[in-house]
């Protein structure tokens, strides 16, 4: 990739199309770990509404190792998600160019980690599953807040219900009959195109991303994970190294002469 593609992809200046095409992107990439990790951990680490809802039964259902451990997987996202927030504020009052960044490169650090994990996930299951879980919704709530920060909550690629519920809006504007063709006049209907096509976006590469790492994981494991986090390395590299060589010029000049 062009080192000004992968500057503005994940770079502190935000353009509408980066935005999106970063969503497509991490769009693909949860896809790709959220049905690879149910491969390794048998649960879908970023459908924070069945946490919840099998916490409740499990609660009523008296099995309190398993409400644990929900409250838990939904303590991990939750924290994921406020890593992302308090890691884009610190940048942002700093003026840092890995606004973003940052938490794209924790997620790619993460990931290996779980395919470090899922290398042992077979020798010490009741530590190695509890934790591997716990780390995939904190990756999971991590990646879904720098998008969600990015867009102003306008994208998310963690979980598709919110796309489908808004593409299904979009559909019916799309289908509905309008008295008048006049689309200047009050009352009239029009489906807003471009949302329609993003979310299609999303969903279509969640899907793909999905398909990939179930293969990924049933023929080649935990390695699987590592062209991700690769990729997201990639993605995130250039606004830390513009950072990294800033920083290095001030040092530079605040050296004493001799």
């Amino acid at each position: 990739m062009p080192i000004a593609y992968l500057r503005r992809l994940s770079g502190r200046t935000r353009t509408r199309s980066a935005n999106q095409q970063l969503g497509i992107f991490l769009a693909f990439v949860a896809g790709a770990v959220n049905a690879g990790g149910f491969l390794a951990v048998h649960q879908y680490t970023s459908h924070m509404t069945g946490f919840i809802s099998s916490t409740a039964d499990n609660l009523v259902l008296g099995n309190a190792l398993l409400v644990l451990a929900g409250l838990g997987s939904l303590l991990s996202f939750l924290c994921g998600a406020a890593t992302t927030a308090i890691l884009i504020n610190w940048a942002r009052h700093r003026n840092m160019h890995a606004e973003y960044a940052l938490s794209l490169a924790i997620e790619a650090l993460l990931l290996l980690i779980f395919g470090l994990l899922g290398a042992n996930l077979n020798a010490y299951t009741s530590l190695t599953l509890p934790a591997t879980v716990i780390l995939l919704c904190y990756i999971m709530g991590l990646q879904n807040a720098i998008v969600s920060k990015i867009s102003n909550a306008e994208i998310r690629t963690t979980h598709v219900t919110g796309i489908i519920t808004d593409l299904g809006i979009e559909l019916g504007k799309m289908l509905y009959w309008n008295r008048s063709n006049d689309k200047t006049a009050i009352g009239h209907v029009h489906a807003n195109k471009e949302k329609l096509k993003i979310h299609m976006a999303i969903l279509l590469m969640f899907f793909i991303g999905g398909i990939i790492g179930a293969l990924g994981f049933k023929h080649a494991g935990f390695m699987t994970v590592v062209p991700f986090a690769c990729a997201l390395l990639l993605t995130a590299l250039m606004p830390i190294i513009d950072d990294a060589l800033f920083y290095l010029r001030v040092m530079r000049k605040q050296l004493p002469r001799e």
